[in-house]
């Protein structure tokens, strides 16, 4: 997620297509449709939230960009997906916590929309009731722990309204725990900070360690007594990212029952592609401002328009073509290293660039057919797609029972 400022409109907020039940355009065998879509797959990671603040935009009509909306996600074989609550970490205080309140009411009236079709959703009952009724479940998690306000209240005030992970940090160290993309301040976690980590497990919210620093990670993974995830970040063995988990972190994240949810940003999944902006610093200069002239930086579109000006840089030689097919070569270290059962999906769909052939959610089935081409099991899949998630939701929830003082 980057940040969005001028009233200027960003291309139209329309772009829309006939609502209407379209085949998949993965183009993927039946056998692979069957297995999908009996799977519960799971995204634990969508910016869409930024669109669904802007007033005339249907979440149930299908569109011509961006990658979230209900028909793409039908034809996706999306079961559960969470939307990220987020505001750039350059917005602080109880202006921050506002903006949080917007997004988590938009969201739910967006759901309140469509009640054929979405159902807000806080546990793994939730999502396996939601798929019985013929609903996607839609899950909450605020991106970046500014967004508290230094403040267990509003933390408690979120969970209440129904969210149910917090990514610690986002780019900017919060005053209380470092980010891997800024200069370490806390050596990690402040004693506040493992205060949120125990708050965050009674309350049953999942702790998120993406965005996060090595040593803060380290230090949730003391801190918390429920298994934690990282819910949108990739290997750093395949793509040097410091938003990237090391081999040995992964190990550790998994040895304490976690799961890491594979970030399909081009940035995250391609040494090649970071290899470039690297060599070309001014290029990310030039794609903000050419985004700004089009958008303005508080557009709620600027992150999808922000994709399309990356794929003219890629189609003018600028940066390198990165193809869908590396999502799947991070699926396949991730197991290797933690093993079958700790890795998921967190897309970061329409807040990120997507890879050529994974544009929106209709192309995930394509991930299916991946994994059953290099010889994964049926069983195996279906804990990547959204298994492993359910059970990492069971757990949290579990764990939260005797801190609450519950049994059930």
């Amino acid at each position: 997620m980057v940040g969005v400022g001028s009233a200027v409109v960003c291309g139209t907020l329309g772009g829309i297509l006939p609502s209407i039940a379209l085949a998949s355009p993965s183009g993927v065998s039946s056998k692979t449709r069957d297995l999908h879509f009996r799977s519960i797959v799971i995204d634990t990671h969508a910016d869409t939230t930024q669109l669904l603040l802007a007033a005339d935009f249907d979440l149930g009509a299908r569109h011509a960009d961006g990658s979230i909306d209900i028909p793409r996600l039908r034809e996706g074989g999306v079961a559960a997906i969470f939307f990220a609550i987020w505001v750039p970490g350059t917005v602080t205080g109880r202006e921050a916590v506002q903006r949080a309140f917007d997004q988590i009411d938009a969201v739910r009236r967006h759901v309140d929309r469509h009640p054929n079709d979405l159902r807000l959703a806080t546990t793994a009952r939730d999502i396996r009731r939601a798929r019985t009724a013929g609903q996607i479940a839609v899950l909450l998690g605020v991106e970046g722990g500014h967004m508290m306000n230094h403040d267990l209240d509003v933390l408690r005030q979120y969970a209440s309204l129904g969210v149910r992970y917090m990514t610690l940090t986002h780019m900017r160290n919060t005053d209380w725990a470092d980010a891997s993309t800024d200069s370490a301040v806390h050596n990690g976690l402040s004693d506040f900070g493992k205060q949120v980590i125990r708050e965050m497990n009674r309350l049953g919210i999942l702790v998120d360690v993406s965005h996060v620093s090595d040593k803060a990670f380290c230090d949730v993974l003391a801190a918390s007594e429920a298994p934690v995830f990282a819910s949108h970040s990739s290997c750093s063995a395949i793509c040097e990212s410091p938003r990237n988990l090391s081999d040995e972190l992964i190990r550790a994240l998994a040895a304490r029952g976690g799961v890491i949810q594979i970030n399909f940003h081009v940035g995250f999944i391609s040494q090649k592609f970071r290899d470039a902006e690297k060599a070309n610093p001014g290029l990310q200069h030039e794609i903000e401002a050419e985004t700004n002239r089009r958008c303005g930086e508080n557009d709620p579109r600027r992150l999808v328009e922000s994709d399309k000006v990356v794929r003219e840089y890629v189609a003018g030689g600028k940066l390198p073509r990165v193809d869908w097919t590396e999502i799947v070569d991070h699926i396949d270290h991730a197991v290797k290293v933690a093993g079958v059962d700790h890795v998921g999906l967190g897309s970061d769909f329409d807040g990120a660039d997507m890879p050529y052939g994974m544009e929106d959610a209709s192309h995930l089935p394509q991930i299916t057919e991946a994994l059953l081409e290099r010889g994964y099991s049926e069983g195996s899949i279906q804990r990547i797609l959204g298994g492993n998630t359910l059970r990492l939701l069971q757990d949290v929830e579990f764990a939260a029972k005797p801190m609450r003082g519950t049994k059930s």
